[in-house]
């Protein structure tokens, strides 16, 4: 095959890809090529070619010439949020143009203007079949001048070789996250459809570096770590071998809907008519030594005060009196020598099957987190790599536990020697496993669960939710973690069950012995270690007066929500499930002002249903019982992606493609979520929320697929469309914002991360992020005071709002709703009771006067209503 040239689509100067600034493009996830800066206003075709796609914005379009490369043409950056203003396509789909020909006219003085940026990358989508031998960059090109000059790779790269009965087939992994569980799981399940035996070769330059793993085992395949780019060899054995090396060879090329080498493609969803993933609580009993990160550990001291009284973060407040409970599985003890051989493999198939079908069972009832745990410890159970092993080893003599032992942690420190945090997780799920079956070894209840006296105060080095799977938390009184931060999911779990809770404690919290007597005063920010009888009473007497105003609050709960002065403020909560909504009516919630949609689209394999979306939005909307419910659009990123939707990974996820931006990506699944919104009834219950928005052009763009979704739907009755407030610049042109946004909701949680640039995700920093900074502070004033310009009406939805402390500032600032975790709107609402405008106005200036986030909270430890 001849090289194939293509000229510039474009006049402008051309510039690597490096220069683009946007990762997607410069770190070629979506393939490689040059970008051009346009100083004309028409695309032009670079070479013969018929068109595959045209974007429904007309801002990208992909072309696939005769010799098979396909061509991505993106103008711009970030503008499909300009909703096809601008852009004027002169071909369709399908189309044959010819080098030269127009493919797209657009406003370039438009683009200037609203774009982020004008530089049009021109992507060669399927690297693995081309490769790039010349590129003109670093000049100006005009149109039809040389750009690129392509040649095939080697055809013989992707040709079976045949040696006796063996065959061979070589190729580049597409697969933007690489082999992980999920196509792991796929190729497993394509191979067991043949006789053959097929493995998979990681290849390397030293020969030492070369691993193979059989196909049938996801572990095994896994465990090889093998990433996007990575070539690979897949060898087939056996009378239907190049049958099964071409369906499998097939597949990996076929990217599994995770291809990186071509354009950001929407999955398919019905039209009506026609997480960090969590790990199941077994794997706390293998956590290794705490690790706090070099900057806590200096600033966290690492032995026990002498007065016993240890600080940490406030993440709930209250207080709570007990006794040390230390979150720990003991490791269950096993005998390496077995029984006969027969004796002991038929112990362990009957383990395993016991084990299977309680998992099968679980999963038929379960939802969200739980589910996906539940998923992969079946596809684990059923692999042939854990059994053949295990299955070895009693053959060698050992007992069953041993054996099943020793082949699961063989696996799990083969994936944790890969280095992919993905897989890492799985070692996890596999350890949890391990324990389920050795349960079932020894005929005891696989239900296994923490037991604690009651009163007890959880210690923990850190604690993710579905750690309760496993815990009696009846007994639990209040938590108390090594580290995280006040927006960590330990803090916000807390806070949902309404338990007070200290983070960010440090390496002194795991001095503390089981059963020793504590005090939590989560409230001031200290736990007392063993104190003596006057702190104890003390203690005991603000606990009582705690008791006696929860039970208060909670009888006055169904009473409208006003400060002493008559002030109207709103007490919302949020919600992730219907179970969440039953809970928020009964503590007296006027409606749920943050529904977290992730919970439909996240750990499942394909995308939910119109259908199936708007049954789960109208369980929640019969619950709420006509009371407005306020649903985010779906809010996901690199840091927690769908296996259907592909995002690359990123250096940051938390500055790249989440939020909406991931919608206006994926514009069929956005449509597809407000299809499910607008058909619940009663017609306007339901309000839209957007999350991470940080432009007018991208609440426009949502207006837009708003108003298309409820006129192909005939849905007529005005549906408010909100934005939440999650970005310093979000915040600073609020007021910009609120001439088209219909409510503004602020994100605490994200919007401190943002504007302290600190992680909330790193233990490191976590200590130091508060959202009672005053520089977060002047950012919600700034948002209230824009959205007032405008009527609009700002509310808090972050943890803020379920803080206390912060409720009488947020008012003072100017919020008029708050939406909380369910078990704390009672204490809310009788907080807000107690307050008076004027009192609060006076004490949020204050607050804004303050330096830092610690003189703030102590300033407001001093008021009083």
């Amino acid at each position: 095959m001849k090289p194939l040239i293509l000229t510039s689509p474009l006049q402008g100067w051309a510039s690597p890809l490096e220069a683009v600034p946007d990762p997607v493009f410069a770190e070629r996830m979506m393939g490689d090529g040059i970008a051009v800066d346009p100083t004309g206003d028409c695309l032009h075709a670079p070479c013969d070619a018929v068109v595959l796609s045209v974007h429904a914005s007309g801002h990208a379009i992909t072309l696939r010439t005769p010799e098979g490369a396909e061509i991505l043409m993106h103008i711009g950056l970030d503008t499909v949020a300009l909703g096809g203003r601008g852009f004027s396509p002169c071909v369709a789909e399908g189309a044959s143009v010819q080098r030269g020909d127009p493919l797209i006219r657009f406003d370039l003085d438009l683009l200037v203007c609203e774009a982020r940026a004008v530089i049009t990358p021109v992507i060669v989508t399927n690297p693995e079949r081309f490769t790039i031998v010349r590129r003109e960059t670093g000049r100006l090109v005009g149109v039809g001048e040389a750009l690129m000059t392509l040649e095939p790779r080697d055809d013989g790269a992707d040709v079976a070789i045949v040696e006796g009965d063996t065959v061979r087939r070589t190729i580049v992994v597409p697969l933007v996250h690489g082999i992980h569980a999920r196509p792991a799981a796929r190729i497993g399940e394509i191979a067991r459809r043949y006789v053959s035996e097929v493995k998979i070769t990681k290849d390397a330059l030293v020969e030492a570096d070369r691993r193979d793993g059989n196909v049938r085992s996801p572990v095994a395949l896994m465990a090889l770590g093998i990433k996007l780019g990575d070539e690979i060899t897949i060898a087939a054995t056996g009378p239907d071998a190049a049958d099964a090396l071409a369906a499998i060879g097939d597949l990996i090329l076929g990217g599994m809907g995770e291809k990186a080498g071509s354009a950001p493609t929407a999955p398919v969803f019905p039209r009506e008519g026609g997480g960090r993933e969590a790990t199941d609580v077994g794997a706390a009993g293998f956590w290794g030594p705490a690790f706090a990160g070099e900057q806590g550990a200096r600033k966290q001291a690492t032995t026990l005060p002498a007065d016993g009284r240890l600080p940490g973060v406030t993440a709930s407040p209250g207080i709570a009196i007990g006794q040390a409970g230390l979150f720990r599985l003991a490791e269950i003890a096993v005998v390496r020598e077995g029984a006969d051989a027969a004796t002991e493999r038929a112990a362990l198939d009957a383990a395993l099957a016991t084990v299977a079908d309680r998992l099968a069972t679980k999963s038929a009832t379960a939802i969200g987190a739980e589910r996906a745990i539940l998923t992969a410890h079946s596809a684990l159970l059923d692999d042939p790599t854990l059994t053949d092993d295990a299955h070895a080893a009693i053959a060698r003599g050992d007992s069953a536990a041993y054996a099943w032992r020793t082949a699961i942690r063989a696996q799990a420190d083969a994936l944790r020697a890969t280095g992919d945090a993905r897989l890492a997780e799985r070692a996890d799920d596999m350890l949890d496993l391990e324990r389920q079956v050795l349960r079932a070894l020894a005929g005891e209840d696989l239900d296994e669960r923490l037991s604690f006296p009651p009163g007890t105060i959880l210690l923990a080095d850190d604690l993710l939710p579905s750690h309760l799977l496993g815990l009696d938390t009846a007994s639990i009184v209040g938590f108390c973690v090594e580290r995280g931060g006040p927006t960590s999911h330990v803090a916000i779990l807390a806070a949902t069950m309404g338990l007070p809770a200290l983070v960010a404690m440090g390496p002194a919290l795991a001095e503390i012995a089981a059963g020793t007597p504590l005090i939590l005063d989560a409230g001031a920010g200290l736990l007392h270690v063993a104190p003596d009888a006057a702190t104890l009473a003390t203690a005991q007497a603000a606990f009582d007066a705690q008791t006696e105003r929860r039970r208060a609050a909670l009888a006055n709960a169904a009473r409208e929500c006003r400060t002493q002065d008559g002030v109207r403020i709103e007490a919302f909560a949020n919600l992730g499930s219907a179970d969440d909504a039953e809970s928020a009516v009964r503590n007296g919630a006027e409606g749920c002002g943050l529904l977290r949609t992730e919970f439909l689209f996240l750990e499942r394999d394909s995308a939910p249903s119109v259908e199936e979306q708007t049954a789960d939005y109208q369980r929640i909307a019969d619950t709420l019982a006509g009371r407005p419910l306020i649903v985010r659009l779906l809010d996901i990123g690199g840091d927690k992606p769908a296996p259907y939707l592909p995002i690359a990974a990123e250096e940051n996820p938390a500055l790249g493609l989440r939020g909406i931006r991931v919608g206006l990506a994926h514009p069929e699944m956005l449509d597809a979520q407000l299809r499910a919104i607008l058909a619940v009834r009663p017609a306007g219950q339901c309000r839209i929320m957007v999350p991470m928005i940080a432009s007018l052009a991208e609440l426009r763009a949502v207006r837009t697929a708003l108003d298309a979704a409820a006129a192909a739907t005939g849905h007529t009755e005005h549906v408010a469309l909100g934005i939440m407030i999650e970005t310093p610049a979000a915040a600073i042109t609020a007021d910009l914002l609120a001439q088209e946004a219909d409510f503004l909701s602020i994100g605490t949680n994200d919007l401190t991360q943002y504007a302290l640039a600190m992680d909330r995700g790193n233990p490191a920093v976590a200590s130091d992020l508060d959202g009672l900074h005053p520089a977060v502070l002047r950012l919600i004033a700034r948002t209230c005071e824009g959205g007032a310009v405008h009527g609009k009406w700002t509310g808090v939805c972050g943890g803020l709002a379920s803080d206390p402390l912060a409720v009488p500032i947020l008012i003072g600032l100017g919020v008029t709703e708050l939406s909380s975790a369910p078990a704390l709107v009672p204490e809310i609402k009788a907080l807000v009771a107690t307050l008076t405008i004027d009192a609060c106005r006076a004490h949020a200036a204050a607050a804004m006067s303050c330096i830092s986030a610690a003189d703030v909270r102590t300033l407001a430890r001093s008021f009083r209503p």
